[in-house]
């Protein structure tokens, strides 16, 4: 049988988009970047090598600075050195969320024991740029454009059939991001994918806007992660 390990990084590797996209918006995929692949096939093999069921806990879509420079969701490559003791980086990102992310790890017992128990991914598993009036390619969400989405929608389904098949609990899911579980709420309302949806404050928010509550917030997502 094989690991889990093993079928996201196969998941992670076989990444495309070919559907044409709105005007002024491209496609990021992280794993066409060979330092990614190796990267992110590290740190699955070490916390990911074995059979067990997990939960899913989705995101928006990569950023530039998470996991489109390092291919694992809300790990940035400050996170992978002191967190996850894994240092192949030839490069070095920090990334907001990333921070608040591993407080929640870390107070849940560490990456090895989360990990065991949650799998990370996001709604839509390659993210986008748009070209803002600056001429500046800029983080771009699946949901920013009705267009957008209409485009991404079944690219979305097919992604989370396949995770699902991986090895992913469908008891339930956790969205981060409230806009974000608006809208995934419209797809597991026509897939039946999962039998509950917890959303939750994306850490993104958190760590910009409400800093002096991180404490509040990490407690917040144990109690839902640990129901």
């Amino acid at each position: 049988m094989k690991s889990f390990a093993s079928k996201v990084n196969s998941f992670n590797q076989n990444l495309q988009f070919r559907l044409p996209l709105p005007t002024g918006i491209d496609v990021m995929n992280p794993f066409q970047n060979e330092s990614v692949q190796k990267i992110s096939k590290a740190f699955y093999d070490k916390f990911y090598s074995d059979t067990k069921t997990r939960k899913l806990i989705l995101g928006i879509n990569p950023g530039r600075l998470g996991a489109g420079s390092t291919g694992i969701p809300f790990t940035d490559t400050k996170r992978l050195e002191s967190e996850c003791n894994i240092d192949l980086a030839q490069f070095h990102t920090h990334e907001p969320s990333s921070v608040f992310i591993y407080e929640v790890i870390n107070s849940y017992g560490g990456p090895e024991a989360f990990y065991q128990d949650f799998y990370i991914n996001s709604v839509c598993p390659l993210g986008f740029l748009r070209l803002n009036s600056k001429g500046n390619w800029v983080n771009c969400n699946y949901y920013d454009f009705p267009e957008l989405f209409e485009v991404t929608k079944n690219y979305i389904k097919e992604n989370i059939a396949t995770q699902i098949k991986m090895g992913v609990n469908t008891e339930v899911v956790y969205i981060l991001g409230k806009k974000n579980a608006k809208f995934f709420k419209l797809i597991n309302d026509e897939e039946n994918f999962f039998n509950k949806i917890v959303a939750l404050d994306h850490p993104r928010y958190i760590v910009q806007y409400k800093s002096k509550e991180m404490d509040r917030y990490v407690q917040d997502y144990l109690n839902k992660l640990e129901n």
